[in-house]
């Protein structure tokens, strides 16, 4: 297999990215960096979407994301214009409205690809939440 065409650090930054465009409100950010269509997997269900799907999902949303960060963070390439990346996430989100911030914990993995030597575009998303430490 050649090497990975982009580093690990590469493809956390543009995770972040897409993270801080969900902070900040910002749909095309978030666009720019998804590929179309899209898969998703949460609590919700599974869902494929397509750019104009997300906008409404991102724009007219119950929740919105206030902050997040990640903690072990892997990124692997199965092939050089593949990577998956696996991580936990705090992330602080609130009814679209309200002041009142939810804290979760959540286990999150993302698929990003590159095709023809283009940009890299996250195609898959997962999400997991993750119970409190028993003590």
């Amino acid at each position: 297999m050649k090497s990975p065409s982009a580093s690990p650090a590469t493809l956390v930054d543009l995770e972040r990215r897409f993270w801080q465009s969900m902070v900040d409100e910002d749909t095309d950010a978030a666009l720019a960096l998804l590929d179309e269509p899209a898969l998703m997997v949460s609590s919700h269900g599974t869902i494929q979407f397509d750019h104009g799907q997300y906008r409404h999902m991102a724009e007219q949303g119950k929740y919105t994301v206030r902050d997040f960060s990640f903690d072990d963070m892997q990124v692997m390439f199965p092939n050089e214009d593949t990577a998956v990346l696996t991580y936990s996430v705090r992330q602080a989100v609130a009814e679209r409205g309200s002041e009142e911030i939810i804290e979760q914990r959540m286990a999150d993995s993302s698929v990003w690809t590159r095709k023809d030597g283009g940009d890299w575009r996250c195609v898959m998303h997962t999400e997991t939440a993750q119970e409190p430490a028993r003590r």
